[in-house]
């Protein structure tokens, strides 16, 4: 199969490939689930394993029709804002971003059995676990992301195209879990999309029900734990897991409450919680991959029917077919070649935000650059030159900013004077500081708003000695303007830094080869 495949329609899908398509109604026709307004969906553990094995019991055409009509599908994006497709490689592929979500839903009495809670019954459904799982391009590594749920991010507005029922931005910045309640897992791609500036392809999103119902037809998965654990405190807060020190196989409830543990797994936080969710995957790949009483056409029918029921997903991925291609694709992938990482942050009081080490993990992603640091080494690429040319230097207007300032170093006075001092010897007689504006920007950029503008701006930087991969387009600016970065807080000659394409924290990632991984259990809740 192509690299393409999954993009475009398969013979006989009804409603094409694995692609992005235009939404509305699948082949059976259900309406969209929606938060607070039916089914709704719970967790990341079962969506690998179900796109890895639906599709490969089909027992003809009714059978085909049944299996489609399990599944339930909503709208990709229900932002304003898009985010533009990654260019395709060399060979024309391009790689394929999929976030996977797991609702804390408990609209459903198997729902509320399995989440506790019971004061929170038929409340609208959080995004309490977000995954983005990237497979490259070329198809030989995958790298998937965690966001912890409580991660302070600006929600977008967000429009329900069902009613039109607009739900405003954020007012500041909220924990990222409430995504979820402003219209649904469309909702949680456009502030995934905002905040990392990765193009999603698709979501798949799965409730507390669904994770039993998979892990039971699976047959259960191996974990470890360094000691017994039994998670639950005097006040009653916990999953209730407990279990003996070593690698026992779980599955059913057993199985959710290893994905829900906090309390007893390290320190008690949602980053700890994060890292047993990420061992269970893996575990979980490995299992599919080397199991095989996954021959057996019962079990693989049994499968089926659970997987395609406990899914929620975009109009994209919404038949048999669609899936099944898109688990051809992740079967290419190696278990050494996956990586498991969590988005670098910091405390916030009890919650948490990115940092700048998360921009570089976002970057490597929009880069489809491994995780595991062992991409082939590729063939430097020439810096696009614009096809506008450029005005001559003393007719282009240029704007200097100072954001030379950062998190740990204050302002450097007067830069932005200095660095115009630059420009006019060199002929900009038209540059002039911005002394109203302090910036704060990690390296020295040209910002221009239209495509008219573009010549004028790479000729600016090519002036400067600034390399045209930091002349941007942005509607935040009205004219050509320059902001020098803390990469250049003294000195007349701008030295580009070199490219550091290391995974951030790269000793906390897990390999999906990993069959070793023990998660440490917490003195306090061990018997």
């Amino acid at each position: 199969m192509t690299q393409s495949s999954v993009r475009e329609a398969a013979p006989g899908a009804a409603g094409g490939g694995a692609g992005v398509v235009d939404g509305g109604e699948g082949q059976s026709g259900r309406r969209r689930a929606r938060p607070g307004r039916g089914r709704r969906f719970m967790k990341w553990s079962a969506t690998l394993m179900a796109v890895l094995i639906v599709g490969t019991a089909g027992a003809g055409y009714l059978y085909y029709r049944h299996l489609n009509g399990n599944i339930k599908h909503d709208d990709l994006n229900l932002g304003d804002n898009k985010v533009a497709e990654p260019t395709p490689n060399a060979a024309g592929q391009t790689p394929l971003n999929i976030l996977l979500i797991g609702s804390d839903a408990r609209d459903t009495k198997e729902n509320q059995k399995l989440g506790g809670a019971r004061e929170t019954f038929g409340t609208p459904a959080r995004a309490d676990v977000q995954m983005l799982l990237h497979l490259s391009a070329d198809r030989s590594n995958m790298s998937v992301v965690s966001m912890p749920r409580d991660t302070l991010v600006q929600i977008p507005k967000c429009t329900d195209p069902d009613d039109d029922e607009v739900y405003p931005a954020s007012n500041g910045r909220v924990a990222t879990n409430q995504s979820l309640r402003h219209g649904g897992p469309g909702c949680t791609v456009a502030t995934w999309q905002e905040l990392t500036g990765i193009h999603i392809d698709h979501f798949i999103m799965v409730d507390f029900a669904g994770v039993v119902s998979m892990a039971d037809a699976i047959g259960g998965v191996p974990v470890c734990v360094d000691a017994n654990i039994e998670s639950r405190d005097s006040q009653g807060h916990g999953s209730g897991l407990k279990m003996e020190e070593g690698t026992h196989p779980v599955k059913g409830e057993q199985a959710l409450q290893w994905l829900r543990t906090r309390y007893g797994f390290e320190d008690g936080s949602d980053l700890a919680r994060a890292k047993a969710q990420h061992m269970y995957m893996t575990s979980m790949v490995r299992e599919l991959r080397e199991n095989a009483t996954l021959s057996n056409p019962l079990k693989l029918r049994r499968l089926a029917e659970e997987a395609t029921d406990a899914l929620t997903v975009d109009p994209g991925l919404d038949d048999v077919k669609k899936l099944f291609e898109l688990s051809n694709e992740l079967r290419k992938v190696n278990p050494k070649r996956i990586t498991m990482a969590t988005m670098p942050n910091r405390y916030v009081g009890a919650q948490v935000e990115p940092t700048e080490d998360a921009e570089q993990l976002f970057r490597l992603v929009r880069e489809d650059i491994a995780l595991d640091g062992k991409d082939k080494k590729k063939a430097k690429t020439e810096e696009k030159v614009s096809d506008d040319p450029a005005a001559a230097d003393g007719e282009i207007a240029v704007q200097v900013q100072n954001g030379t300032g950062s998190d740990t170093l204050g302002a450097v006075s007067g830069r932005a004077n200095t660095v115009t001092g630059l420009l006019q010897e060199e002929g900009f007689t038209q540059a002039v500081a911005d002394q109203s504006t302090l910036l704060s920007e990690d390296r020295t950029v040209v910002r221009y708003p239209s495509a008219e503008l573009e010549g004028d701006a790479q000729r600016v930087a090519k002036s400067l000695g600034i390399p045209l991969s930091s002349v941007k387009r942005s509607t935040e600016v009205t004219g050509v303007t320059l902001v020098v970065g803390a990469d250049w807080r003294e000195g007349t000659a701008y030295k580009a830094p070199k490219k550091d394409d290391r995974m951030p924290d790269a000793d906390k990632a897990l390999n999906g080869a990993d069959d070793t991984a023990c998660m440490h259990v917490n003195p306090a809740f061990t018997f």
